[in-house]
């Protein structure tokens, strides 16, 4: 990945690292996909599942699991603090960065994304199986969950737009413009009104993907983000989406291939901003 100019080449790995070392006991693969039935039709051999729903968010409150689930269910995958833990998943990885970007929620840093995901590994022709994975109950301790560094709230979010700072919209176009409420193809529902967070900047996520799912070199990545948008590294920088999971991606982009400073996740998104009372919105 060095040669792609990345800040941090090491949060990625090829398809071929993955295949050579599917045997090492430090490293466990995990699998998240927008279709949680999709792991169970082929995956990687030793593979995990991390359902995006049942796993990473609270079953009552709109929240992520807490310290004790987390722990919970990093023992449960044979996950200790110091395994190596690789993501991979559907739809250029969008869903994989979403489970990184919640591990990075309760500070697991040995954290690593499969570049092109799922795609690239099946067009390969690699193997895939239906056996299910499982390893021995590990020894984890979680640390409580610390949100302020990457993650923002409906009220942070409003003092950051009314501060004039960047807000990068990651939804597609017609999204941005109020035509649709979710992505073509999707139910439109889940919010009350159409349009954006005023002020912000539409770069949809899959723009920093290529056709085989993997990551556009840091040079490309820059002429979107930086060119176009005027964007630079010492920003302080919202991205959002829907529900957050496309701008999770985003949020990997420039945190970590780009290595901009100050990049925070607004996961309410526009469910929770197109359905508040007050907040401003442009269409």
């Amino acid at each position: 990945m060095a040669d792609k100019g990345y800040a941090n080449p090491d949060v990625l790995v090829s398809t071929d690292w993955v295949a050579a070392h599917l045997n090492d006991d430090n490293v466990r693969l995990l699998e998240s996909n927008e279709d949680v039935l999709l792991y169970d039709t082929g995956h990687i051999p030793g593979a995990q599942k991390i359902d995006w729903q049942e796993d990473l968010n609270d079953a009552i409150v709109r929240d992520y699991v807490g310290q004790q689930q987390f722990q919970g269910l990093m023992e449960r995958l044979g996950i200790s603090n110091d395994t190596t833990v690789v993501f991979y998943g559907d739809k250029s990885n969008w869903w994989a960065t979403y489970a990184f970007w919640v591990f990075q929620l309760f500070g697991h840093t040995n954290a690593k994304v499969m570049d092109g995901g799922r795609q690239k590994w099946t067009d390969e022709g690699r193997d895939l199986t239906t056996d299910a994975s499982s390893y021995p109950a590990a020894s984890y301790s979680a640390p409580a969950r610390n949100d302020a560094a990457i993650r923002s709230l409906r009220d942070e979010v409003l003092d950051h737009q009314q501060a004039g700072l960047p807000l990068v919209d990651v939804r597609s176009p017609a999204e941005f413009s109020g035509e649709l409420l979710h992505m073509a193809d999707y139910p439109q529902e889940g919010s009350l009104r159409g349009g954006h967070i005023a002020g912000a900047r539409n770069v949809p996520w899959a723009r920093a993907a290529n056709d085989d799912g993997t990551f556009k070199t840091a040079d490309e990545l820059r002429a979107i983000y930086e060119d176009e948008q005027g964007l630079s590294g010492s920003d302080n920088i919202v991205a959002y989406c829907r529900i957050g999971e496309r701008s999770s991606h985003s949020w990997f982009v420039l945190t970590y291939l780009l290595g901009y400073g100050n990049v925070r996740n607004y996961d309410g998104s526009w469910t929770e901003w197109g359905n508040a009372v007050g907040l401003p919105i442009e269409r």
